[in-house]
Order: C-alpha cells, then sequence, then structure tokens
C-alpha cells in the first residue's frame, strides 16, 4: 500500500524530504536535550554523562515562586493577543474585500503589511523615545498641554494595553492576508444571488462572509493555541528587558528562561522549564481539538 502510494505521488514525496529533513535536524535531533531536565548539568560531563538529579530542577522552579506568576502571565497575554489578532485581522480582510478601488486596496495592505517586517528592536527604539518619562514626543506634547506625563516603565497598568496594541499593529496585516486569501475563495456567485434578494452588505459580511470564514478561523485559532505557552520572546525582552519595576506584570516563561541561561547559567532549570512549556502546550492543543470536535468534527485538526 505505501510503496503504491510513493509511485502515484513520488513528485510530492521528493518535495517533502528537504521539510522532513528540516524538522528532523532542527525539531526531532535537539529533543534529545530534554534528559537536561533531570540532570545537574556541568561541562566537563557533558549533556549525557552528567548525574541525574530526578525532580530538583522542576524542584527549584516551582518552590521558587515563579512558576504560577510566569504561566499566568504567559497564557493570559497569548491569549488576549490571540484574540486580538484574530477579530482585528478578520476585521480588515472584510474591508480590504469591500474595497472597490484597487490602488487604495493595494496601499492599504502594503501599509498594513509594512510593520511586520519592522523588528521588535526598532519597535522598542520607537516606544522608548516616544514614550520616555522626560523628553518622549508624546510626553512632551501632554506637558505642553497641561496634563500629567505618562511613566509608562514604572508603572505596569500602561503594559497590560500597550503590548496587546502594539502585537496587533505588528501582526494584523499578516493574518489579514490569511483570511483575505480565506475571502477571495468564496463563490461569488453567493454574494450576487443575495444582492439580487435584496442582501445589504452589512447582511452579507455577516451571514455570507463571516459563517464561510469559520473553518479558516477554526484552524488559525487551534494552531495559535499551539503557540499559547509561546510567549513573544523577542517583544517582551526588547521592550521591558530586565526591568524589576515591571517584571512581575511582564514576566513570562521564554524571559524566565532567557535570564536563567544568560544570568545563572542555571542549564538544568532552563530545560525543565522548557519541558514543562512543551507538555503544558500538548495539553492544550488536546483539549482545544477535542472541544472543536465535541462542537463540529470536520473542523478538528486530528
Amino acid at each position: 500500500m505505501f510503496l503504491q502510494e510513493m509511485r502515484k505521488h513520488g513528485v510530492l514525496y521528493i518535495m517533502f524530504i528537504p521539510v522532513a529533513i528540516y524538522f528532523i535536524i532542527f525539531a526531532y535531533f535537539p529533543m534529545a536535550g530534554i534528559v537536561m531536565a533531570f540532570k545537574d548539568f556541568n561541562y566537563r560531563q557533558g549533556i549525557f554523562f552528567s548525574p541525574w538529579n530526578g525532580l530538583d530542577n522542576f524542584h527549584y522552579f516551582f518552590v521558587s515562586g515563579k512558576a504560577w506568576l510566569v504561566t499566568k502571565n504567559t497564557i493570559m497575554y497569548n491569549l488576549v493577543f490571540l484574540g486580538t489578532y484574530t477579530v482585528f485581522s478578520i476585521a480588515a480582510a472584510i474591508f480590504l474585500s469591500e474595497i472597490y478601488n484597487k490602488w487604495f486596496k493595494r496601499l492599504a495592505q502594503t501599509f498594513m503589511f509594512l510593520p511586520y517586517f519592522i523588528s521588535w528592536v526598532t519597535v522598542s527604539a520607537f516606544v522608548y523615545n516616544f514614550l520616555n518619562y522626560e523628553y518622549g514626543i508624546v510626553n512632551v506634547l501632554l506637558k505642553k498641554i497641561g496634563f500629567e506625563a505618562l511613566d509608562i516603565y514604572a508603572n505596569p497598568s500602561y503594559w497590560f494595553v500597550l503590548l496587546p496594541f502594539l502585537y496587533v499593529w505588528k501582526w494584523v496585516g499578516y493574518g489579514c492576508v490569511l483570511y483575505l486569501a480565506a475571502i477571495v475563495g468564496i463563490d461569488q456567485e453567493i454574494y450576487e444571488a443575495a444582492t439580487i434578494d435584496g442582501a445589504s452588505r452589512f447582511q452579507r459580511i455577516t451571514r455570507i462572509t463571516l459563517p464561510l470564514l469559520k473553518p479558516t478561523m477554526i484552524i488559525l485559532l487551534l494552531l495559535g493555541l499551539g503557540r499559547i505557552m509561546r510567549g513573544e520572546f523577542d517583544m517582551f525582552y526588547q521592550l521591558i528587558g530586565n526591568n524589576g519595576t515591571l517584571m512581575d506584570a511582564t514576566d513570562i516563561i521564554d524571559t524566565l528562561v532567557f535570564r536563567s541561561l544568560v544570568g545563572t547559567q542555571d542549564f538544568g532549570m532552563a530545560s525543565s522549564v522548557g519541558f514543562y512549556q512543551s507538555v503544558l502546550t500538548l495539553v492544550i492543543i488536546l483539549l482545544a481539538n477535542w472541544a472543536v470536535r465535541r462542537y463540529d468534527k470536520e473542523q478538528a485538526l486530528f
């Protein structure tokens, strides 16, 4: 059976070989390093010959008081990111699909997609120069018109709004392209029939576009849930860094692992936290897929 499948779709399997090699080298081989989570690592003996220490690395992570904090922050921020990104991506895709001026449509899509190519290092420089307490552009203007300056680097509450805003600003253009492609694939005869029946533009969006976008939305949400325990490390670290005032409100699993590696070089703890992160991600994906299967079996990933 397998050989028949290979002969029938041989070209497709050949095209898949580079992808398979990539994942084997960069995804499956590194999984051997999971053993570090259960070892007292030292450079002299290496990964596989360092002494075993059981669950000591996990114990240190949980008794440090950081486990619940970084897990909560990672999940809550990613849920907010995923929700706002999905809503604004769908809205932007629908608005673009309703624009009939091709020149304006291409220009708007270009400007929306542009932030995707801007690094978080550059974004952090913009945020600092705009919102710095002493000489930031926004605060200078606020002081001139008699308002109090915003000290965002000393007040964690501002970041609960600023981080989702920046995430949507950077990624909404990319998400818009995905949903716009799905909208373009909808049979235009459905819209024509609805127009003949007297449906308004709003009714066409709510009764045709949004229901037909549901399969794409569910798949992208499930894929997004697969990253819910993987925080946007670049964004958090570049925008906030090691600011102790903001750390409790913005610290996520990825930044904790990075500091463990750079600051203390505790490879065992970093590996145990990464393992904990991966297990939670698997559980979340399985639960989300199970919920989707209960709702609509055809829309589940597996």
